[in-house]
């Protein structure tokens, strides 16, 4: 394989065809050429405007989007197609995504503005992984833009806005006023070959970006902001999904920047899909309550060959962390992270074996998950709180940690104990403070560096293409 740097020099960049046949043919009073990079180009296109939209802030656009989609699904075996979101503000309630090889596009002057009715979004069965809602037993809302059973999608723009308007959902479930879990503001299920990219995503009611039991998934050059006070408002979530790729991407959140999930308890043991193959690369992140990257807690299908490197954390309350408990089953194995920067942390590492959250009381307190293979290197932090606080499962420690090459520069009132850890093993090597006596120091003399793969994983060799297409405005 070539060199990441290499290989990101070399990506094929072809042209699609320039003006493709315009959906609903009528004589516009202006046009433009869209240019974007993509992994697939389109040959038919229209605007949401041509189907009745309004983008004043206040007429629901809801019907518009779906009457669009569904027009434009006639031209899913005929090159694919794009609707076009052009500049104003789009209220709208929750639409799906219907056919594959499909675009959707925002002017960098549009907002998509996600309703407050709640009347406004269907509601929808659990994940089966999951056996409930998140907030809720039962069901919840369908997501702001949802997908499922797709192949080719692709969800992007130059820097258009989807702003969530979450404060009213965020107000009902600190109240406990919902009886169903919050919806997502992108949620793309049982697909392949996903793309979002090139957006900013303000204010989701609860997640941000979901991809779940899917493959071959890019985001990329997302912003994503929400007050750091706010419920549930992960970043971006891969879920019981396999060769994903999460690169250049900016957020602000009230809980973990990226969790990477893959089923609770009972219900994603029955699932049994994990996710694996995951890079995630060039990450900036503020969170003063959680983690820059979790895994877990829900991992009950297991999460395996993750590989994070260049990631910078401001003000977060932890870099990396593993989150588990009895009960969850699973496994959390081959995990490498490099590369990272670290500003104002409580704690540089941390994994934890009894995050208790339960789905319902049926879990098996026999199935215990396996945390083993963990490397992490190349790291300097600064105005940290503690460095670490590792708690493994008596009698299940998390084994085959290793930590190399790490600097960590303490806050002026520092915990008294810098390392507190319990049922784990592992070794260090040139880490500063020394850590605890369960990762044995190798000693100046024997310098080890931990593992982080070289070869590259299939995700990272998708073309990119420089798509166009001619877009009129009515």
């Amino acid at each position: 394989m070539l060199p990441k740097l290499a290989f990101a020099a070399s990506l094929l960049l072809s042209i699609c065809a320039g003006t493709g046949v315009e959906g609903r043919r009528r004589h516009g009073r202006s046009s433009e050429f869209l240019h974007y990079s993509a992994m697939s180009c389109r040959s038919y296109s229209a605007s949401l405007d041509e189907f009745g939209g309004v983008g004043d802030g206040v007429t629901l656009n809801t019907l518009a989007f779906r009457a669009a989609i569904e027009y434009l699904g006639q031209f899913e075996s005929m090159g694919g197609s794009q609707l076009y979101v052009p500049p104003g503000r789009w209220l709208t309630g929750s639409f799906n995504i219907t056919s594959s090889h499909f675009t959707l596009f925002l002017h960098r002057d549009a907002v998509i503005l996600a309703s407050q009715d709640e009347r406004d979004w269907p509601l929808i069965e659990p994940l089966p992984s999951y056996g409930r809602g998140r907030d809720a037993e039962g069901g919840r809302y369908a997501s702001l833009i949802f997908g499922t059973n797709l192949t080719d999608i692709v969800i992007t723009g130059d820097n258009g806005t989807i702003n969530g308007q979450g404060d009213t959902w965020w107000r009902k479930f600190r109240g406990k006023e919902l009886n169903f879990t919050r919806p997502y503001l992108i949620e793309l299920m049982y697909s392949d070959k996903i793309q979002i990219s090139n957006l900013t995503l303000l204010d989701s009611p609860s997640w941000n970006v979901h991809p779940v039991y899917s493959s071959n998934v890019i985001v990329q050059g997302i912003t994503i902001i929400a007050p750091t006070n706010s419920p549930n408002t992960d970043g971006i979530n891969p879920d019981s999904c396999t060769n994903t790729r999460i690169e250049d991407c900016y957020i602000v959140s009230g809980d973990d920047c990226v969790a990477v999930k893959s089923g609770w308890d009972e219900y994603g043991i029955a699932y049994g899909m994990p996710t694996k193959q995951l890079v995630i690369r060039r990450l900036t992140c503020i969170s003063p309550t959680s983690a820059v990257i979790a895994l877990g807690s829900e991992m009950s299908g297991g999460i395996e060959d993750v590989r994070a490197e260049d990631i910078l954390a401001i003000d977060s309350e932890s870099g990396v962390r593993i989150k588990t408990a009895i009960g969850r089953g699973g496994y959390v194995k081959d995990i490498y992270v490099r590369g990272m920067v670290m500003k104002t942390m409580k704690w540089a590492f941390w994994m934890t074996g009894n995050y208790g959250s339960h789905p319902d009381n049926n879990y098996d307190p026999n199935a215990y998950p396996m945390i083993q293979n963990i490397n992490y290197r190349d790291m300097v932090a600064d105005n940290v709180t503690m460095a670490g606080r590792l708690e493994g499962i008596p009698g299940d420690p998390f084994t085959g940690i290793c930590i190399s090459n790490v600097t960590i520069s303490l806050t002026p009132v520092p915990k008294k104990l810098q390392w507190n850890c319990t049922d784990v093993a592992g070794i260090s090597s040139g880490v500063v403070p020394q850590p605890c006596g369960q990762l044995v120091d190798q000693g100046q003399e024997t310098l080890v560096t931990c593992q982080f793969p070289e070869e590259s994983l299939s995700i990272d060799c998708i073309e990119v293409q420089m798509c166009s297409n001619r877009i009129k405005h009515w």
